[in-house]
């Protein structure tokens, strides 16, 4: 008679359904998201712009950290120049869009202030870049041990190269002391003090 084995329900579950998963989880692409703090002076406006590909998502999420009001103007603007959000005098924001192929601008204004200045923090979440966000990974793949760095980080954390860096400057100090006795010895002896 043979052995039975009773899976739990979940692996069961995941066993089941782990074809048909797969193809969907394949075909996430992880985001690219950076953020930014600035200052922006009373009476100014700046804008910044970001290249993106068609049918891809890009959110933006933006916060007043400091200055009277924590509020400011916010403009989003299609690569065509089509308004896409305005906000007047918000502390901030969230805004999703599903894009097209070309530049957008997104603007802080701060022109409707004349004394205060705003610090504003930003983050762009950029989704499904596909081919793009491949691109930039791959310049990767061209560098070589020459262009690296000899020492990672990781050296540096590591206990035996820090006794050796002290090994090596202890060394040195001695070294320096010896040189700089010998050399005042010699200086005292072609010198005697005349009493």
């Amino acid at each position: 008679m043979g052995v039975k084995i009773w899976l739990p329900f979940p692996v069961l579950l995941l066993a089941i359904l782990y074809p048909v998963l797969l193809p969907v989880a394949a075909a996430f692409t992880p985001s690219l998201d950076s953020d930014f703090t600035f200052t922006l002076p009373a009476g100014q406006k700046e804008c910044f712009y970001q290249p993106m590909p068609l049918k891809a998502s890009l959110e933006i999420e933006y916060q007043v950290l400091d200055g009277a009001g924590l509020d400011i103007d916010f403009h989003l603007a299609s690569p065509q120049g089509r308004t896409l959000v305005f906000e007047q005098r918000k502390s901030d924001g969230v805004h999703t869009i599903e894009t097209e192929d070309g530049d957008y601008m997104f603007c802080f204004d701060n022109t409707f202030s004349t004394i205060s200045e705003k610090v504003i923090f930003f983050e762009l979440i950029l989704d499904n870049m596909g081919e793009q966000m491949q691109e930039q990974e791959d310049w990767k793949k061209y560098i070589t041990g020459t262009d690296m760095l000899d020492m990672k980080l990781e050296d540096i954390l590591d206990p035996t190269i820090k006794i050796r860096f002290s090994e090596d400057v202890q060394f040195r100090v001695h070294l320096r002391i010896h040189q700089q006795y010998q050399g005042q010895t010699k200086q005292k002896r072609s010198h005697p003090d005349s009493a």
